[in-house]
């Protein structure tokens, strides 16, 4: 009898021990499936805060801090999409998200990386999706400026290098001197809000027999790991361009 009640509760806890192990396996798995749900509301999210943090714009003083605009009336929000297709490996890479003109994507739009960097221009769009123009496409030009004094130059990828973690800075004028470690952000102009962080100077002072240097950089943005992007949405663009359209081009 003590022997029929020993085997009896091995056999239980053996049993206990596969049916817990199965319902552990079970729940990882339906942890794994409801990930890219969390992280498409994580992304929405983090694209909702930076769009009310755009609002702000204070003065660099820990004592003397001033709103100079609101949430709701400020120039730019982001839209959180996922990338569904990238490509890196070509001369003129583009990228397919999965947000359209419901959305409210339009062409010429700005596409930011989630942490920093930059990613590109919105292409063509449909309905429920949009092809970005990616930086790493010989056709896309950004204007930028140095961080610490504010000159405009020209952020450009392959230039002969197709690295993918590299881009250049052009037409710098020849009085400035830039530096290995000087930051680069966007100018503000052509569709990107002014500051979003692009990269830093790995070869600088390099003479282009015009007037003006160029200088490499090593990309914030990583195209390699890119999940989901920011789209940029700006409210004044439309007026921006309309207006703009009314300057002759001999003017």
């Amino acid at each position: 009898m003590k022997n029929n009640s020993y085997q009896r509760s091995v056999t239980l806890n053996s049993s206990n021990e596969v049916v817990g192990t199965a319902y552990e396996r079970l729940n990882v798995f339906k942890r794994y499936l409801n990930l890219g749900m969390v992280n498409d509301s994580l992304a929405a999210e983090n694209a909702k805060l930076k769009s009310q943090l755009l609002g702000l714009t204070t003065v660099d003083t820990a004592k003397d801090v001033k709103v100079v605009d609101t949430v709701t009336n400020q120039q730019y929000t982001y839209l959180a999409a996922k990338v569904v297709k990238n490509s890196i490996t070509l001369r003129n890479n583009v990228m397919t998200i999965n947000k359209g003109t419901v959305d409210g994507i339009k062409s010429g739009m700005a596409v930011i990386a989630p942490q920093r960097g930059v990613v590109g221009f919105i292409r063509d769009v449909s309905a429920h999706l949009a092809t970005i123009q990616s930086l790493l496409h010989k056709d896309t030009k950004i204007s930028v400026t140095l961080k610490k004094n504010h000159v405009l130059g020209s952020l450009v990828w392959g230039d002969g290098n197709f690295d993918i973690k590299k881009a250049f800075v052009k037409e710098v004028p020849n009085h400035i001197k830039m530096y290995v470690g000087d930051t680069v952000v966007t100018s503000g102009y052509a569709a990107f809000p002014a500051g979003i962080l692009v990269g830093k100077i790995s070869k600088a002072n390099v003479a282009t027999n015009d007037n003006f240097l160029s200088g490499e950089l090593n990309l914030f943005t990583d195209f390699s790991t890119l999940q989901y992007v920011y789209v940029v949405k700006d409210k004044k663009a439309e007026e921006q361009k309309a207006l703009e359209g009314l300057v002759k081009p001999n003017e």
